[in-house]
């Protein structure tokens, strides 16, 4: 157990950036997710509706991705490669859909002309559509070139702001017994998988480092400038930040960096998105005016930054990896309750349900 003094550490740049960053994503990711909800809600698209998981579907979440774990931690090597091309998709298209809304809120301030100029897979895509695309592909070329852990975090941060935005769960209810699920989840594989495993499983995988692609088929080609291209990849299913935020860090060193996974702001995300929805639902039909209401999202998002913080400050007095839903499920999902219950709006909120995106473009398609 290290001194108390040693939380000083907390104000230090890299730890204040790693909580404003997460607390900013997390917020961001339920707005847009909100948002992208209420567009489909009202154009009907079938090819963009979201995925609204049911509750067996929910619980298999945790099995699944203890699934994902093992399979990275005995043959993350075998397919590392295939990995970050697949990632790399994943970031390309990821980034396109959240930096489109910003794209075309210019594109109507501007008075722009955009006519098509392509179809492809059944659908016609714009010059600046076109151009968004190349922007994007160009933004993670930069990062298979160069690994460097901005562009990783802008990749990461817009796969987070898009799983939010297309998966979401039907209630509060369902949502929380994911938070529960992913709460021993996290605890299992942090602090007891070693005792089965012979090492912490959670960690290992975490801070394993893909093999590039990119520098396999520069190195085979001979091409030039061989050099520029980095061997290994932090892929961006986290964030990261080195702990000399102003003076750098040794690139390809992991223990130079700190840490979040995406899944500790994508799950409180879906959370948040929910409690917005309701929300914006009780604004809408409360004779309360909006401003003199309470909403709740900014308890569960208080909370949030509260059990971050705590995740942190138990990492730096431990001096071991902690997992961070620990403290970050009865953060966000205790406030919730606990307000909820003392307004009597415990049930409304616990049975609540998002309006279905595939029933109502099954609807229209008919």
């Amino acid at each position: 157990m290290e001194p108390l003094w040693k939380l000083l550490y907390l104000l230090e740049p890299a730890p204040v950036t790693l909580v404003l960053t997460a607390v900013v994503v997390t917020f961001g990711s339920a707005l847009r997710a909100s948002n992208y909800g209420e567009e489909m809600e009202r154009n009907r698209d079938l090819s963009e509706a979201s995925i609204t998981l049911d509750r067996s579907q929910a619980l298999m979440i945790p099995i699944m991705s203890s699934c994902s774990l093992l399979l990275m931690f005995y043959l993350f090597s075998s397919v590392s490669q295939l990995l970050t091309a697949f990632t790399a998709v994943a970031s390309a298209s990821s980034l396109f859909f959240c930096l489109y809304p910003y794209v075309m809120y210019l594109k109507s301030q501007l008075g722009l002309v955009d006519p098509y100029m392509s179809r492809c897979c059944s659908k016609f895509f714009t010059r600046i559509q076109c151009l968004l695309l190349l922007l994007c592909i160009g933004i993670v070329a930069a990062w298979l070139v160069s690994g460097h852990w901005i562009l990783n975090n802008l990749l990461g941060i817009s796969i987070c702001v898009a799983f939010v935005s297309h998966v979401r769960l039907q209630n509060i209810k369902i949502c929380a017994m994911l938070l529960a699920c992913l709460f021993v989840y996290d605890i299992f594989w942090v602090f007891f998988s070693e005792r089965l495993f012979g090492e912490n499983v959670m960690v290992s995988v975490a801070t394993q480092q893909a093999s590039n692609p990119v520098h396999t088929v520069a190195n085979s080609l001979s091409l030039p400038g061989l050099q520029l291209i980095t061997k290994k990849l932090e892929l961006p299913v986290k964030i990261v930040f080195p702990r000399n935020l102003f003076g750098g860090a040794v690139p390809g060193n992991s223990a130079d960096f700190m840490m979040l996974g995406l899944g500790d702001m994508a799950i409180p995300a879906m959370l948040l998105s929910l409690v917005l929805s309701f929300d914006y639902r009780k604004s809408r039909d409360s004779e309360i005016p909006p401003a003199k209401r309470r909403k709740y999202i900014w308890y569960a998002l208080s909370g949030y930054a509260i059990g971050l913080v705590t995740a942190l400050a138990a990492g730096v007095l431990t001096h071991s990896p902690q997992p961070a839903l620990l403290y970050l499920v009865p953060g966000t999902l205790g406030p919730v309750i606990v307000f909820s219950w003392i307004r009597n709006e415990l049930t409304e909120l616990w049975e609540g349900t998002m309006p279905d995106m595939n029933g109502k473009a099954r609807l229209t398609e008919v």
